[in-house]
């Protein structure tokens, strides 16, 4: 490939990933944004969701609290703690209620062992090292010609990408689990489900989007490396 073409197509792979990004990010805020103004008949704030649903799936050892921020919403398997944001946690919207739900999800994965929960929790330290010591690496490597240092970069660099695809299916299963719950539970109606699922399944585009953009730049840094080693 031409070198100025070659410039171009990986600038391209950029805008791509970063376009993908910036897109899904709105899209997720626009639907929750949407189903957050629709209140849930049965005036449920996401903490009781939250607190209704672990108790109902006979989970004990996990704390509910809130944290700053919107659709900062996470469960951390370590200390067993399931944060909400501030737009979830005293919400009873329909949106609040479902992100509560999706949380609720990881932590009946954690309780019953889900295999891809565990793999990602295993591989979170190797991928946090990896992408804060591979563009080092590549450049220095690049300015040194140094095929090992840019080979070890790259490997890096891949792990952010396997801890990105692991994502995957651990997201889309908590999703399951929720929508699942709050139909067997009640906290939704038949109607009000349908809204949930589609806040939950924007919220998973934002991990496709996370994904496929780790590999486009993966993909350049490659093309980079390959032009420069001739």
């Amino acid at each position: 490939m031409i070198y100025g073409l070659d410039n171009g197509f990986t600038l391209l792979l950029v805008i791509i990933g970063m376009g993908l990004s910036l897109a899904a990010s709105a899209f997720v805020k626009s639907t929750f944004s949407k189903y957050d103004k629709v209140q849930s008949r049965n005036h449920v704030t996401g903490t009781e969701a939250a607190q209704y649903i672990l108790k109902s799936q006979d989970i004990h050892n996990v704390g509910v609290q809130g944290i700053a921020g919107d659709l900062t919403d996470n469960y951390n398997s370590g200390n067993k703690i399931l944060s909400l944001s501030q737009a979830t946690a005293q919400s009873t919207s329909v949106a609040a209620i479902g992100v509560a739900a999706h949380e609720c999800g990881h932590a009946v994965q954690d309780a019953v062992g889900y295999a891809p929960l565990r793999i990602r929790a295993a591989i979170v330290p190797v991928a946090n090292i990896g992408s804060t010591i591979s563009m080092p690496l590549i450049l220095i490597g690049l300015l040194l010609r140094g095929s090992f240092l840019i080979n070890f970069g790259l490997l890096a660099f891949s792990m952010a990408f396997l801890f990105q695809v692991v994502t995957l299916p651990v997201e889309f299963n908590a999703s399951r689990r929720a929508l699942a719950i709050l139909g067997e539970g009640g906290l939704l109606t038949e109607e009000e489900l349908p809204m949930a699922r589609k806040v939950l399944i924007a919220a998973a585009l934002t991990y496709v989007a996370a994904a496929i953009t780790t590999l486009l730049q993966l993909l350049r840094l490659m093309i980079i490396a390959k032009n420069r080693r001739n």
